[in-house]
């Protein structure tokens, strides 16, 4: 996957798309970039860019009021920043109005340079409740209450769940754009507007990225391990380990070879193995993101018997003088932390 690194912002421009009203609130003028805005514009961005539910996306063939604005802008076509943000949010407005479920929210649009090059960001910022003190003058003394602030913004230390950037759209290239669309988790909300942000406003698709490719085929692994190596750390060890090996040494994993490696004394294990992994919707072959495996895989984690909980860093794990798997032969192993010189207590 493209990690973007560097980040610029030219000008930013927000919107007030408040449901209570039957038009969205247009704004005339750009955002005054001095260091605090830019900072809390520079913080949303960076997050939403580094965040690993953002995916690759690509726009659907046909009419689309966001692909054409945006394109006219990058390409030169159109360079007024303010009037292809108002196209925007009619167009989010539009969509909003037609499922009460959507909250409310303000629309910040930004122009951005990008060690990837030029990018429009789209940030939908749902308001977050919060709360400020009111003062009142009673019978001449002072008197200071809590009051509720319905439509604040989220703090630059708070996630956004639904945000585009797009790029000039090039021919042979794989997406379009990248989509931060999180949905809601719970019973009560899981129907509030789903994927509307994605089918309706963007009129995108997503596509796999290596990324996508690499956590799923690493939790299905995991999963399926779980789930039929119980009582055999001694063999659940061993397919850890060579999964994590070629995760760290390959470019891409072949999913049969993988499997015929670990179990070739074994035909039927061998294909529930490769079957279970595929059916997490993976080609046979896998791409890997070395970006992302060398981030995931620097900090082990270990649930012991589910009694002891162990953290280590890799560099220690690989560290024979400070830790050691030993195999018993029966089943077990033996985790030993070695040469101990000092401890706390947490």
């Amino acid at each position: 996957m493209e990690y973007i690194s560097e980040i610029n912002i030219n000008e930013a421009v927000i919107h007030i798309l408040d449901k209570n009203g039957s038009e969205p609130v247009l704004n005339e003028y750009s955002l005054e970039l001095n260091e605090d805005i830019y900072k809390f514009l520079y913080k949303h961005v960076e997050k939403c860019l580094k965040d690993e539910e953002l995916k690759y996306g690509v726009f659907i063939q046909g009419t689309n009021t966001v692909k054409e604005c945006v394109q006219d802008y990058l390409n030169g076509i159109d360079d007024d920043l303010i009037s292809i943000s108002k196209k925007l949010a009619k167009q989010l407005f539009a969509v909003m109005q037609m499922d009460e479920n959507i909250p409310s929210s303000d629309l910040i649009v930004i122009s951005l340079i990008t060690d990837k090059g030029p990018m429009i960001g789209i940030l939908k910022m749902d308001y977050i409740k919060n709360f400020t003190h009111e003062i009142q003058f009673i019978d001449e003394k002072i008197g200071i209450g809590i009051v509720p602030q319905s439509a604040g913004l989220p703090g630059s230390g708070q996630k956004i769940q639904k945000a585009a950037f797009i790029k000039p759209i090039r021919e042979d290239e794989r997406y379009n754009l990248m989509i931060l669309d999180k949905q809601k988790r719970s019973k009560e909300e899981e129907e509030m507007g789903i994927n509307y942000f994605l089918n309706d406003f963007l009129y995108a698709k997503i596509i796999t990225n290596e990324r996508d490719m690499t956590k799923t085929f690493l939790k299905a692994t995991e999963e399926w391990t779980r789930k039929n190596i119980e009582n055999d750390a001694e063999k659940a060890e061993v397919i850890r380990s060579t999964v994590k090996s070629k995760l760290k040494e390959d470019d891409s994993i072949n999913i049969d070879d993988l499997s015929k490696a670990l179990f070739k004394e074994h035909p039927q294990v061998k294909e529930d193995f490769s079957n279970f992994v595929k059916a997490q919707g993976l080609e046979e072959e896998v791409l890997i993101d070395k970006t992302w495996v060398e981030k995931k895989l620097k900090r082990v984690r270990l649930n012991i018997d589910k009694q002891i909980d162990l953290y280590i860093n890799e560099e220690t794990y690989h560290d024979d003088s400070k830790f050691e798997i030993q195999r018993n032969g029966d089943g077990t192993i033996n985790l030993v932390v070695k040469n101990v010189m000092n401890y706390i207590e947490k």
